[in-house]
């Protein structure tokens, strides 16, 4: 299992992110605290604090996937 912690400050990024993990062949997860939701589902990652850094596990490989995430990261988040 590979996990990623990522911002996603807009309901856009919240698109972009599941329209990635949409098109990966194996299950993602996104999680904060104890809710886990499946990452494939807008109205899921939606209903997550966005204010929040968020974890997202996987176990596939798909290098356009793994590029968002690098994007999104948790750690290049800049203050506004």
């Amino acid at each position: 299992m590979k996990q990623k912690r990522i911002f996603l400050s807009t309901i856009e990024d919240a698109k972009e992110f599941v329209a990635a993990a949409s098109k990966c062949d194996f299950d993602i997860d996104i999680f904060y605290n104890r809710i886990i939701i499946d990452a494939k589902s807008i109205l899921g990652v939606l209903s997550l604090d966005l204010t929040r850094v968020l974890t997202v596990e996987y176990a596939g490989e798909n290098e356009e996937f793994e590029a968002l995430l690098e994007k999104k990261s948790a750690g290049k988040r800049t203050a506004a």
